[in-house]
């Protein structure tokens, strides 16, 4: 199964970061290149541990439905998001916070494995992976401007 790992040094609190990550609008706004837009569960605020969200979403060129179910939850330091619902074979996002150097260090841990058995795993290594690595660079880099703002 693949696994992404970014990590982002932010010049910020950790429970900013947290609370950042956690937010469906922000969220919303710091993705739009893929389209991405709650369409059932939590669909503004803060995510909880239990919260549902379907998005709505569109990535090399196919657009999908995923449901995400917030698993796990210890304020500040981690939140999982996984899927219950999608195309996904499995879906598993570990947003981990730690205090560093009085700065907060923020890691994402991402596990994904496409359905379609090896035409799956084809397209895992040759598109999805570098794909979905860019976009939580992308948002990271989104996160970690307006958190050293607020």
């Amino acid at each position: 199964m693949p696994v992404i790992e970014v990590e982002t040094e932010i010049n910020a609190d950790i429970k900013t970061c947290f609370d950042l990550a956690r937010d469906v609008d922000f969220y919303k706004k710091s993705i739009k290149n893929t389209n991405e837009i709650p369409v059932d569960g939590k669909m503004v605020g803060l995510v909880e541990k239990g919260d549902y969200i379907t998005w709505e979403t569109t990535h090399l060129n196919f657009t999908q439905h995923l449901t995400l179910k917030v698993t796990e939850f210890k304020e500040p330091f981690l939140f999982v998001d996984e899927m219950v619902k999608g195309k996904f074979k499995s879906y598993k996002h570990e947003h981990i916070f730690k205090n560093h150097q009085n700065k907060t260090l923020m890691i994402d841990r991402f596990y994904f494995e496409s359905a379609n058995g090896i035409f799956g795993k084809i397209i895992d290594v040759l598109f999805l992976k570098r794909h979905m690595k860019k976009l939580l660079i992308e948002r990271n880099i989104k996160l970690k401007a307006k958190a050293e703002t607020l």
